[in-house]
């Protein structure tokens, strides 16, 4: 990300700004794909002129991808929510704050806010993920990063599907996915010789 905020104390007005430009993108791709909004239009609908907008963005993927930051901010990492023993204890799983955050649905259907939100979340998880994968396991880089990109192609797809059919039982459905991935990611470290505590209790610190 590229955007133009560098001080963590940036004043309300300036928060305010940018919250309205990031809901004005939001709200016109509702009507139309990410790739026909314009500058104008967020303009015109976050009642700012382009000076505003160019103050606080490059340009309309800067805003996407502070869209992205937003939707994913708070939300926990692979192992971290996986394997955590006691869930009432665990930060918040990223695909339940999909399905509860329905202004950000659209990204999921957008061609072009899609893969940017994919590359995103593996972004995100990469560095953490392989890391400690690879301590707990005889896992070489390129098999954990493999493990790491087919799991969150799959909860891309798993999301994209449910908003579609606009699923009303995704607990039970992200319980089963949990245990499928908990199984996979636990069969490695069995190979290995090592226990799953050594995963869990890092996931506690």
């Amino acid at each position: 990300m590229k955007n133009r905020e560098q001080n963590p104390g940036t004043d309300r007005r300036t928060r305010y700004t940018r919250s309205v430009i990031r809901q004005s993108l939001l709200t016109l791709m509702q009507q139309k794909p990410f790739a026909k909004v314009t500058v104008t239009e967020i303009c015109r609908l976050s009642e700012i002129n382009r000076g505003t907008f160019y103050l606080h963005y490059y340009d309309l993927e800067d805003v996407l991808d502070d869209v992205i930051k937003e939707m994913i901010r708070d939300t926990t990492q692979v192992f971290d929510h996986v394997m955590c023993p006691e869930k009432s204890r665990c930060t918040y799983p990223f695909c339940r704050k999909v399905q509860e955050s329905r202004e950000f649905c659209i990204l999921f259907s957008d061609e072009t806010a899609s893969p940017r939100l994919l590359e995103r979340l593996c972004e995100l998880s990469k560095e953490d993920f392989i890391t400690r994968l690879m301590q707990n396991s005889l896992l070489s880089y390129e098999q954990a990063e493999a493990v790491l990109y087919f799991q969150m192609n799959g909860c891309l797809a798993i999301n994209k599907r449910m908003l579609k059919n606009n699923c009303r039982d995704w607990s039970r459905i992200q319980q089963a996915i949990d245990q499928f991935i908990r199984a996979g990611l636990e069969s490695y470290l069995i190979r290995d010789g090592r226990q799953s505590d050594q995963i869990v209790n890092h996931s506690e610190k």
